[in-house]
């Protein structure tokens, strides 16, 4: 029933989380950083999935749409957060941002 091995699922896993990490390692841009970390966590329902789909139960898919949530919030804060640091004029750098006073 399983056409495709286990090996590729988690072969192109690895490769969408090791492409997020190089985002989040080399850009300073807030909304690219959320792009890449929404990469790593796709590539870490990816591997849940292929794992459901190899022990042939449900738990993976189940953990991968709570993931699906986690990354659904993580954006509209991480969103929310950028809007209000735009309309203050203030630089989209991160580097910048920790530096950043109430």
């Amino acid at each position: 029933m399983n056409t495709v091995p286990i090996a590729a699922y988690i072969s192109v896993s690895a490769v969408l989380f090791a492409l997020g990490l190089l985002g989040v390692l080399s850009r300073r841009n807030p909304l690219l950083l959320l792009l890449a970390v929404e990469l790593m966590l796709n590539a870490a329902n990816v591997a849940l999935v292929g794992f459901s789909r190899f022990h042939e139960t449900t738990d993976g898919q189940v953990f991968a749409l709570v993931v699906m949530v986690v990354a659904a919030s993580e954006v509209v804060i991480g969103l929310g957060l950028v809007v209000a640091v735009f309309r203050q004029r203030l630089e989209l750098n991160v580097d910048l941002m920790s530096r950043m006073r109430g």
